[in-house]
């Protein structure tokens, strides 16, 4: 499965951006589900996750970020509320399937203050 990424761009503090991740095939199987987080100079880390059973957000984020699903267009939503400046960073899509693992390419989200 290929992912593609969008949605990112420059935002002011207090906006809102909705990141899409589109899958090359149906995602109807897909029982994972994730946005992660890369900052400059940080590691990756899980913002928000998915599976049929809970969902889960960073503390971070908690209020302020939906992950959501349309398997009709095959993506993967994260929308974005009340945006900071800490989160700004490159957002990567994952995608599982069973034992099988996909990745966006990644998309940059810029906070300015």
């Amino acid at each position: 499965v290929q992912l593609q990424a969008s949605g990112g761009g420059l935002v002011q503090a207090g906006g809102s951006l909705r990141l899409s991740c589109t899958a090359s095939r149906s995602i109807v199987n897909i029982d994972y589900m994730g946005w992660y987080r890369q900052g400059r100079g940080k590691e990756r880390e899980p913002v928000a996750t998915a599976t049929v059973l809970a969902t889960h957000y960073a503390d971070s984020v908690k209020g302020r970020f939906t992950i959501s699903r349309d398997n009709a267009k095959k993506t993967v939503y994260l929308q974005m509320n009340s945006l900071k400046p800490e989160d700004t960073g490159v957002y990567f899509c994952n995608l599982r399937e069973g034992r099988r693992n996909y990745w966006g390419q990644g998309t940059l989200v810029t906070v300015s203050s």
